[in-house]
């Protein structure tokens, strides 16, 4: 309800005087912001956000949240079932020659050589297989062919060995292709030594063991093989022709007469004699 006072001002604001000395009473476009409850339009604009924040806070105070009627709490979702568990993967076992190099050879090689500690036992490093191939200036295939067969030997894809300078005198130019060659490390290394021992070197026509003269002064040795068919791995019907391949163990020993203690211990079957030839 609006005051005796406040509805003198809204007549004596209706009355407007004109120039001919009447005054004519306009009909009244609005309310006192009182007696609406509105803001007039005059207001800034900050009182007008104010109002309007007032009046949505007044109404989200008088509506209920929901659940909270009916006294319902919101329950936690059950996580979803576990899936079944994988089944375990048991680990792959160690080489036959490194489980044998750690348990047998290097307490008899601390024995006999008084190593200090269990580091300085030498070790094998890693086996080179290398093919040289003259004939592949003549046969285009020579390198494919040596390439599948050096795989199926090692395990793994073998590079590439090119010239590093030409030679007229061989009709070599440089960076041509003259052979193949792979390193085995790790777990591949300890197997295809496994397989050059226990089965390949015993499929060698006339057999009598190997040299012991072919270490190069720092306990690594070199072993030339002639026919690449001692390897249960090559079909014989499958290849072009017989080729030889160069077999290089490389050890961590400092000497000879270590790597050569290695290598016996190992398995490797030399020769009784030191003349290269065997006994009987």
């Amino acid at each position: 309800m609006t005051t005796e006072a406040e509805q003198g001002q809204d007549q004596e604001a209706t009355q407007v005087p004109t120039s001919e000395g009447t005054s004519t009473r306009r009909s009244p476009t609005r309310r006192s912001a009182k007696s609406t409850g509105k803001a007039p339009a005059s207001a800034t604009r900050k009182e007008r956000a104010v109002s309007g924040a007032a009046k949505r806070k007044t109404a989200s105070s008088k509506t209920p949240r929901r659940g909270a009627a009916s006294g319902r709490t919101r329950v936690k979702e059950a996580p979803a079932a576990v899936a079944e568990e994988a089944p375990k993967i048991e680990p792959r076992p160690l080489p036959r020659m490194l489980t044998r190099l750690r348990e047998e050879v290097a307490p008899a090689m601390m024995n006999e050589f008084a190593y200090t500690t269990p580091m300085k036992v030498p070790r094998l490093s890693k086996i080179v297989l290398n093919i040289g191939l003259g004939e592949a200036l003549q046969n285009p295939r020579a390198i494919e062919n040596a390439t599948r067969d050096l795989s199926l030997i090692s395990g793994q894809r073998p590079v590439t060995t090119r010239a590093r300078k030409s030679i007229a005198g061989f009709n070599v130019r440089e960076g041509m292709a003259l052979g193949v060659a792979v390193s085995l490390r790790s777990r591949k290394m300890y197997e295809f030594f496994d397989r050059l021992v226990s089965s390949a070197l015993p499929r060698i026509r006339d057999f009598r063991g190997i040299s012991r003269e072919a270490f190069d002064g720092r306990g690594n040795y070199s072993l030339g093989i002639s026919e690449q068919v001692i390897f249960p791995e090559i079909d014989y019907n499958s290849i072009d022709r017989i080729r030889g391949l160069q077999v290089v163990i490389v050890t961590t020993a400092q000497t000879d007469r270590e790597g050569l203690r290695l290598l016996e211990l190992l398995g490797v079957p030399f020769t009784r004699s030191d003349d290269g030839r065997a006994a009987a």
